[in-house]
C-alpha cells in the first residue's frame, strides 16, 4: 500500500531554483491530519464533479463515505477513477497534496469497523460515530446508510508554497 515511501521526483519546470522535492512521509502526515478534503469524480457525461468531504487515512489509503444516492456515489459506480486533494488555501506556505486513484467500495465489516473507529477518533465520537452493519456505515444521528470507499494512491503530487515553490510527484504503481 501507500505507506511505503514511493520516492519523490521534483519537477524543476514548476519549482523555485533551489527547491527540493517534498518527501512522501511529509505528504502522508498532511493526509492523516487534514480535516477537509476535496473529491473530484467524473459524471456519466464526462463533466467533473467536485465536493468537500471528511476522510481518514488508514493502512496506506484514504477512506470516505457517502450516501448511495449522492452524486459522488453515482459517479463512482460508472467510473471509479477519482482525485482527492487537501492542503491550505494560502500562497504563504504549506504543502497542497493531490492523490489520484480508484475508489473501491469496502463492504467487509471486519475492515469497516477500524475505519469507523478512525472517524470517531479523528472527528469526535459525539458527531461522527458510525455503526457498521449490512456492509456499510450507519450514522447514529440519522442520515441513513453510507457506502465507504477506499482510495489507495496510484500517483500523488505535492505543491510546496511559501519562500520556495515546488512541485513533487510520487508514483505508487
Amino acid at each position: 500500500m501507500a505507506d511505503t515511501d514511493p520516492g519523490a521526483e521534483l519537477d524543476q519546470r514548476f519549482s523555485s531554483p533551489d527547491a527540493t522535492a517534498s518527501p512522501w512521509p511529509v505528504a502522508r502526515e498532511i493526509l492523516e491530519r487534514a480535516e477537509v478534503y476535496w473529491l473530484t469524480t467524473v459524471r456519466p457525461d464526462g463533466r467533473p464533479h467536485v465536493t468537500p468531504l471528511i476522510a481518514v487515512w488508514v493502512d496506506g489509503a484514504l477512506y470516505f463515505s457517502t450516501g448511495p444516492d449522492e452524486r459522488k456515489a453515482k459517479n463512482l459506480a460508472q467510473n471509479s477513477r477519482c482525485v482527492i486533494t487537501t492542503g491550505s488555501n494560502t500562497l504563504s506556505g504549506g504543502l497542497d497534496v493531490v492523490v489520484e486513484g480508484d475508489a473501491v467500495n469496502v463492504s467487509d465489516e471486519n475492515r469497516l469497523q477500524p475505519i469507523a473507529d478512525a472517524y470517531a477518533t479523528k472527528y469526535g465520537a459525539d458527531t461522527w460515530h458510525f455503526t457498521v452493519r449490512d456492509g456499510a456505515f450507519h450514522h447514529e444521528g440519522g442520515g441513513g446508510r453510507a457506502l465507504v470507499f477506499e482510495v489507495a494512491p496510484k500517483k500523488g503530487f505535492g505543491f510546496g508554497k511559501g519562500g520556495q515553490f515546488s512541485q513533487t510527484r510520487w508514483r505508487f504503481e
